[in-house]
């Protein structure tokens, strides 16, 4: 049977769903069937490792830390929901996404790490594993911090006690944090695992998958609200306008045409043969980025802000602490407006460092590439840069739009803080990836010759 007759015979001619027919194609495929099965393995691994507890945790302490601390919730979304349970892989890959941010943005400042980023593969090797290296201090201080947090007094009782590196806790505290940061590593690893055998970008399936973990403790959540059932269905209706919208703008893109010329030899003579092609510009090229920058700068001075507030001092330095934190606290409009702003800073700042890392003009013009009506080189490259701040505008607003929408949808249903349970953080990231693992599964498919997921 000849390719054309085989690519036929594999094309959805039975009645059944495009989506549920790829499903099935996929797991003919004997590769492909392990990939997946490969991927969900290591899934359920983790599952398995967020709920193995450090020693010396009090359970209900540690429901309340949840309820009256933010930061906490923050850093259980990139920990796969481990944090909740302070297991040893309470640390998630959030160091790895700090450490790999980092590095980002360090790579044009620093002369040594921007050559090796233009060294091709071996370069990016040397520079992931320098984003290896960085992570095992990040992680070993931000154990250390969490531990510091917890250790205090939440309704009256410790988390967990006995932290610190004098007497007898030196030991204790120390084996704590090494668990923790090797909990982080393995993670990692996992997630490389999925990335490299697997299907999908393996460490953000590892938070999607704590993501999803609490969607029941979510709907439970929502049962409690069923004397506002009308409120209840216009936060969902919210909900999937904004899933909606995500799904738009991260599949969006400005498409700049590019035409490449070549020549070749044919009969003793040189021709000259064109090309053309085009540069996909997203317009949310900065992802989930600026969320977690923003978040992340707002709600840790709140957090600090809160140990200093003494309820029976009437002292100065405590009513300016309890001034900040109720000011920088998710209750405050202040705060929304602030999350607003600094999410739009930051996506253009993170947008158009990433843009000018790829050299774009350049790579252009030493592969025989230009842009139609442009002078190849610099003038390309203020072209292509003065295009991407205009559509990074669209992406910006969209982005600052997505974090204040728990804000927006707990004035528009009267629920309040009922409407938390709607992260924008997590919806962006839950979307992201499954829109990102669905496009590796399909560009497989399509390898072997079968009809895909989004045709």
């Amino acid at each position: 049977m000849n390719s054309s007759s085989s690519y036929q015979g594999k094309k959805n001619t039975s009645n059944k769903p495009a989506l549920l027919q790829a499903m099935i194609d996929a797991f003919r495929v004997p590769d492909l069937r392990f990939r997946i099965l490969f991927t969900l393995g290591i899934l359920v691994i983790f599952r398995f490792f967020a709920h193995v507890p450090v020693p010396g945790v009090n359970r209900d302490a540690l429901a309340s830390a949840f309820q009256s601390n933010p930061l906490l919730g923050f850093l259980d979304l990139f920990s796969g929901g481990a944090l909740r349970n302070l297991s040893i892989a309470a640390l998630g890959v959030y160091p790895y996404i700090t450490s790999s941010i980092i590095m980002q943005i360090l790579t044009p400042v620093i002369p040594t790490l921007k050559e090796m980023s233009q060294d091709g593969e071996s370069g990016r090797a040397k520079i992931n594993q320098f984003t290896h290296y960085l992570m095992i201090p990040i992680a070993f201080v931000q154990g250390w911090g969490q531990l510091t947090v917890l250790q205090n007094s939440f309704g009256g009782v410790p988390v967990i006690s006995g932290i610190g590196f004098s007497g007898g806790n030196a030991i204790s505290t120390l084996s704590i944090l090494l668990a923790m940061t090797a909990g982080t590593a393995i993670l990692v690893w996992m997630g490389e695992l999925v990335t490299e055998k697997g299907i999908g970008n393996g460490v953000s399936l590892i938070i999607f998958a704590g993501i999803v973990s609490a969607i029941p403790q979510l709907l439970g959540q929502g049962l409690l609200l069923r004397n506002q059932t009308f409120q209840l269905i216009l936060l969902v209706i919210i909900g999937l306008v904004i899933v909606y919208l995500i799904v738009v703008f991260t599949e969006a893109q400005r498409r700049i045409p590019v035409q490449y010329g070549k020549s070749i030899f044919r009969g003793g003579k040189m021709y000259r043969q064109s090309g053309a092609s085009f540069i996909p510009l997203r317009v949310n090229s900065a992802g989930m980025i600026p969320l977690i920058f923003a978040f992340s700068l707002l709600i840790l001075p709140a957090t600090v802000a809160s140990y200093f507030v003494d309820p029976s001092s009437d002292s100065i330095g405590s009513r300016i602490a309890e001034t900040l934190a109720n000011f920088l606290g998710p209750a405050s409009t202040g705060y929304w407006v602030l999350v607003f702003i600094m999410v739009m800073a930051f996506t253009f700042f993170y947008a158009l460092v990433m843009f000018n890392q790829q050299n774009i003009a350049d790579n252009l013009q030493k592969n025989g590439g230009f842009v139609p009506g442009i002078r190849p080189g610099n003038p390309t490259h203020e072209y292509l840069m003065k295009v991407m701040v205009r559509i990074t505008w669209a992406g910006a607003i969209f982005l600052a739009f997505v974090a204040v929408m728990p804000y927006l949808a707990g004035l528009i249903t009267n629920l309040g803080a009922a409407a938390s349970i709607m992260s924008s953080t997590s919806l962006l990231i839950m979307v992201g990836v499954a829109l990102d693992t669905l496009r590796q599964l399909e560009s497989q498919l399509l390898m072997r010759n079968y009809e895909g997921f989004l045709d």
